[in-house]
């Protein structure tokens, strides 16, 4: 039976288990430096403006009788400035400290005399779910805005009332911009019932820097795995992203965040500066010229903007003894090279800092209990890993890091992270391949259910280098001229040369030595791992990356 509720949820011994407290970073904030809108506790999105809502009160929590751990909680925003409005009501899973946010909003203006409100209540809600039980009950309302106007959220209530129609407000269709389902937060379908229910959070459809769509940090709800949302986000007509930090507010914000990043202890292949890799005699070849040319100590030599046609790319010096040595890169002179943009619409900063190392070592297996380095499978020149930062414009606040995995990667709340200095962080690079992880151990690319993939083993060690001190700016477009962009940054070709493995023979010889109950077909074994390790083209540099424009993978 599915839809019963339960405020807190039952542990092995049938105690029941206390709500979740709100997260809190490990630190107090500074203040910031004076300047512009950032850090003011609110924002202009041109005739609305926003303020994000961090602190709530319970409404209810619910449970399927037969999951265990899927328990979601409702929460309603409290502590709304006066003349502001809510928009929707917030969820997340009850077994996770409080973490989330919602935009709460009012008028600043209409566009003349004859143009209609930005905000307008409801006409009324139409019921979308309901459970009751003995402890508490859950009933899901939609708001039915007025003709011209989209709803931003859902009203949850523990009575069977139809919720008042000043609960919320309804933002004029052409303040908003089309969402779409992020992470899933409750999902019904492994319960034995017909009464299926889904909560997901929220997500404008176009992001990137260039785009406006302001997330509203409410959920959606559905009985079905349907595309078409009934709500929608908040759009951003102030072209001026007024609410984005100056370039003192961002050396305060790295400062005050920036990670410490860890090599494993067992790293060869450390980082450099890029202004080493090309001091130490790195070569620029190009199609039909079998003779490389000295790169200059800026890159002022290489080709500039264009796309990667693959006519140009980048080789380490020859003589296997200078080339071994640029291999191990030079991790005394390596620096976070950092990219800062507009994320959410302008209500977000996100601080994207990029990693280079001359080098990107072999893979190893693992199979089971068995593993297996390659010799030179997973080798490649100039490898460009990252991680960004997520900021708060309304207070500047830490709210996720993204971790950079290879050709993937994902988001981690603020609440997931290991903090090692105040609100620093540690961010941990995989041995020989440098993606990016949140906590020490090994990190499997491939099956995790069958335990095969290529191994990403991360821990600390005395070879470190601390962004908060040693970055340099290198792209901020938003600020116009005041960061003058490198040369080596307009160049969109190749860092490395294109290689090509015999990984087929290589895999053979791990199947040989596989036991019986994980034997595969070779074809079958080779769809377990990751396709860079089959050969791959030259890396290309951060701004030929799809997340320089556009937003991280989700």
């Amino acid at each position: 039976m599915f839809g019963l509720c339960k405020s807190c949820w039952d542990n092995d011994d049938g105690e029941i288990q206390e709500e979740p407290e709100p997260f809190s970073l490990p630190s107090p904030l500074p203040p910031w430096p004076q300047g512009k809108g950032f850090s003011t506790g609110e924002i202009s999105l041109g005739q609305i403006r926003v303020a994000k809502i961090t602190k709530f009160e319970k409404i209810s929590s619910c449970s399927p009788v037969l999951g265990k751990g899927n328990a979601i909680t409702f929460y309603r925003p409290v502590g709304i400035p006066d003349r502001y409005y809510c928009l929707g009501h917030y969820c997340q899973p009850s077994d996770q400290q409080l973490r989330g946010y919602v935009l709460v909003a009012k008028s600043i203006s209409t566009d003349n005399s004859t143009s209609s409100a930005p905000l307008e209540k409801p006409l009324n809600y139409t019921k979308v779910w309901s459970s009751s039980s003995r402890r508490e009950c859950v009933y899901v309302w939609l708001p039915n805005p007025p003709q011209g106007y989209k709803a931003a959220g859902f009203v949850v209530t523990a009575e069977p009332d139809e919720p008042d129609v000043g609960e919320v407000r309804c933002v004029r269709e052409d303040l908003t911009e089309s969402c779409e389902v992020g992470a899933a937060i409750f999902d019904s379908k492994a319960i034995f019932s017909k009464d299926k229910f889904y909560v997901w959070s929220t997500r404008p459809c176009e992001r990137g820097f260039l785009c406006d769509g302001v997330p509203v940090g409410t959920f959606y709800c559905s009985r079905g795995e349907n595309s078409d949302l009934s709500i929608a986000c908040l759009k951003n007509l102030d072209a001026s992203l007024s609410a984005m930090p100056t370039l003192d507010q961002v050396d305060a914000l790295i400062e005050h965040y920036g990670p410490t990043l860890y090599f494993h202890p067992d790293e060869v292949y450390l980082p450099s500066s890029v202004s080493w890799f090309f001091e130490s005699g790195v070569l620029l070849y190009e199609d039909g010229n079998e003779i490389g040319i000295p790169v200059d100590l800026k890159g002022s030599n290489l080709p500039r903007g264009g796309i990667n046609d693959k006519r140009f790319w980048l080789d380490l010096p020859k003589g296997d003894d200078k080339r071994d040595l640029v291999k191990c890169g030079d991790i005394d002179s390596a620096e976070l090279y950092v990219h800062v943009k507009p994320a959410s619409g302008g209500t977000f900063t996100d601080i994207a800092m990029w990693v280079f190392c001359p080098f990107n070592g072999p893979s190893t297996i693992k199979a089971g209990s068995f593993n297996y380095e390659f010799d030179r499978i997973g080798e490649h020149v100039g490898d460009w890993e990252h991680y960004t930062l997520r900021l708060s414009n309304f207070d500047g606040e830490l709210w996720s890091i993204y971790f950079s995995e290879h050709s993937g990667g994902g988001w981690r709340n603020a609440a997931e992270l290991e903090f090692v200095d105040g609100n620093k962080s540690a961010v941990y690079a995989s041995k020989n391949g440098h993606a990016s992880f949140p906590h020490e151990g090994c990190y499997l690319q491939g099956s995790d259910k069958l335990g095969i993939g290529a191994r990403n083993d991360c821990a600390k060690s005395k070879y470190a280098v601390d962004s908060s001190r040693r970055y340099k700016i290198i792209a901020a477009e938003y600020l116009g001229d005041a960061v003058p962009q490198p040369c080596w940054l307009q160049y969109m070709r190749e860092w490395g040369p294109t290689i090509v493995y015999d990984s087929r023979s290589e895999l053979e010889k791990i199947l040989s030595h596989l036991p019986f109950f994980l034997r595969f077909s070779l074809e079958s074994f080779i769809e377990l791992f990751p396709t860079e390790l089959y050969g791959e083209e030259g890396p290309t540099g951060p701004k030929e990356k799809d997340n320089w424009f556009g937003d991280e993978r989700w």
